[in-house]
């Protein structure tokens, strides 16, 4: 898969129309995409689980809600730690304990003592599980009008009010996607 196709760093945008309730208005960054698959995580699904509950020294360098969000289906026993570091996507030497996936936004070593990304971390969130595709999964359900896929932003990781990322996502988009955030929760009741 040449660069050009990768989805990596890229967000997908649940449409209306996407029946599986795991992702109803789900916004997953994606952390990784090539010919074995993808993996991403759903940024707007908070838990009601503080971080320090699970990850003792983690919750001081997350910003609000401090609470783990639910990543997607799989593996929700296993965390996932995605950050933002400022000037990371410079060409700068990433920080000990942090991985560049795009751009500033890269994954956070979580077996690492806190402290040290302490001063180079600009936001964290904890994630419980993932999304994953396999091989040419991913591509089916774009095909099936399942996802847009749109540009992401470093904000869209540590979105302060996760619950209206949906929304937010879509109406900063410059074509008819915009439209697509006035959709009705319930469009019965329309």
């Amino acid at each position: 898969m040449t660069e050009v196709s990768s989805l990596t760093g890229r967000l997908l945008v649940a449409t209306p129309a996407l029946a599986d309730p795991n992702f109803d208005r789900a916004v997953v960054l994606l952390l990784d995409h090539d010919e074995e698959g993808s993996l991403g995580v759903v940024l707007n699904r908070p838990t009601p689980v503080d971080v320090n509950d699970i990850l003792e020294g983690w919750g001081d360098l997350t910003g609000e809600p401090g609470v783990v969000f639910q990543g997607g289906p799989v593996s929700l026993d296993s965390a996932l730690g995605v950050a933002v570091v400022p000037g990371g996507a410079s060409g700068e030497a990433a920080p000990l304990g942090w991985r560049r996936v795009h751009g500033a936004i890269g994954l956070v070593d979580l077996e690492a003592p806190p402290e040290l990304l302490a001063s180079a971390l600009g936001s964290l969130r904890i994630f419980a599980g993932y999304a994953g595709w396999g091989p040419g999964q991913l591509e089916d359900e774009l095909v099936d009008g399942a996802w847009y896929v749109v540009e992401s932003e470093p904000g869209d990781v540590s979105s302060p009010s996760p619950e209206r990322l949906w929304r937010e996502v879509l109406r900063r988009q410059r074509n008819e996607l915009a439209m697509v955030a006035t959709y009705p929760d319930d469009p019965s009741l329309n």
